[in-house]
C-alpha cells in the first residue's frame, strides 16, 4: 500500500470580513484582499483541495476518497468526514450556529452537521470571540433575539494565541475581528446566521439571516464543554491532545529538534503546519514540511518521525 503523504493545494474563499494575513503570514496566493478562508484539507464539493504530489497529483482529495479508500483505512461513509481551515477575520463574522447530524440530514439533506473547534494561531490584543449566550431557555432565547438584545444575550470571551475552543453543534458563536484561527470541523458548509450587525453584504444588501433555524438548533441553555488536555513530552517534542470526542481528535505538536518514532493509533492523519519547517520521515523517505503545508498521512503508514523546528495541528477521525 502507498505510504506517500498527500500534500494538498488549498482552496480559498473571499469573505466580506476577510483580509490579507493568509498571504502575509503563510505566503499563499489569495484571490483578493478580502480573503477569509483557506480550506487546507477539504474534500467538500464547495472547496476541494487538490493533491500536489505522488501518483494522485492533480486529483482532488475527494477523488482519492472515492477511488482509493484503502488510503483511508476503508473508513466508513460516503463522504470524507473532516475539513481543516485557516480563517483570517479582519472583521467580525456573523453570529451563527450549526446543526447536528440528525437535523442536517433531515432538513438540509446533507450527511453532516457541523461540530468544530478553534486553535487561536494569532490575534490582536484584546481580541474576542462570541461563545454561547445567556438565555436560560429556548423561549428566553427567542425573546432576546426578537427584541435584539444582543449585548446582554451574547457571551464574549477574550482570546490570546494558543487558546483552544470546542464548538459543538448548537453552540452560538462568532469569530471576531483580529483573530487568525485554525478550525477543525466536520465536512459541512451549513451555517445559520442569527445576527449580522445589520451590515450589507458584498452586493450592498443585508445578508440572509436564518432566525427560525438558529432558534431550533441552538443549545438552550448554553453550557461550556469541559476540556481536559493531555500533554506528553518525548525527546525534543511536546504533544498536547486538545480534544478527543466521538467525531475527531485534535492535537498540537511542538517539535524542537526531533520526535521519537510515533506509532500509528489513527485510521489516517490530517496535518497542518502552523509555523517553522522540518521533515516528515516515513520509512527511509523524508518529506519537507514548511509553514502553511496541509497534508494527509495515509493509513499504510504505521510509524512516522518529524525532525526540525515546527508547530503543527494534527487531527484524525475517531
Amino acid at each position: 500500500m502507498d505510504k506517500t503523504p498527500l500534500f494538498l493545494q488549498p482552496s480559498f474563499r473571499e469573505k466580506i470580513w476577510g483580509g490579507t494575513r493568509l498571504r502575509d503570514l503563510f505566503g499563499y496566493t489569495i484571490p483578493s484582499d478580502t480573503t477569509g478562508e483557506c480550506w487546507g484539507i477539504s474534500a467538500h464539493p464547495n472547496g476541494p483541495a487538490v493533491i500536489m504530489n505522488g501518483s494522485l497529483a492533480g486529483k482532488t482529495l475527494a477523488d482519492a476518497w472515492t477511488q482509493h479508500r484503502e488510503l483511508f483505512d476503508h473508513y466508513a461513509g460516503d463522504d470524507f468526514p473532516l475539513l481543516t481551515k485557516i480563517l483570517d477575520a479582519r472583521e467580525d463574522l456573523s453570529v451563527q450556529v450549526h446543526p447536528n447530524d440528525a437535523y442536517a440530514q433531515d432538513k438540509e439533506h446533507v450527511p453532516f452537521g457541523k461540530t468544530e473547534c478553534w486553535y487561536i494561531i494569532d490575534c490582536d490584543e484584546n481580541a474576542e470571540i462570541v461563545y454561547g449566550h445567556t438565555a436560560s431557555s429556548r423561549e428566553a432565547f427567542r425573546r432576546a433575539v426578537a427584541e435584539k438584545k444582543w449585548d446582554s444575550l451574547l457571551r464574549r470571551v477574550r482570546v490570546k494565541p494558543g487558546d483552544f475552543f470546542y464548538v459543538p453543534s448548537g453552540t452560538i458563536h462568532a469569530i471576531c475581528g483580529g483573530c487568525l484561527i485554525l478550525e477543525t470541523q466536520q465536512s459541512s458548509d451549513i451555517t445559520y446566521r442569527v445576527y449580522d450587525y445589520d451590515r450589507p453584504g458584498a452586493d450592498g444588501k443585508p445578508r440572509e439571516l436564518h432566525i427560525e433555524q438558529s432558534i431550533e438548533v441552538a443549545n438552550c441553555p448554553h453550557v461550556d464543554p469541559e476540556l481536559t488536555y493531555h500533554v506528553r513530552q518525548e525527546a525534543e517534542a511536546k504533544f498536547t491532545e486538545l480534544l478527543r470526542e466521538h467525531l475527531f481528535t485534535v492535537s498540537h505538536w511542538e517539535v524542537r529538534g526531533r520526535t521519537e518514532p510515533i506509532k500509528k493509533n489513527w485510521p489516517f492523519l490530517l496535518m497542518s503546519v502552523l509555523d517553522g519547517e522540518g521533515k516528515l520521515h516515513i520509512d527511509q523517505t523524508g518529506y519537507a514540511l514548511r509553514k502553511g503545508d496541509h497534508l494527509v498521512v495515509p493509513a499504510a503508514v504505521d510509524a512516522l518521525q518529524i525532525t526540525g523546528y515546527a508547530d503543527l495541528i494534527v487531527s484524525s477521525p475517531v
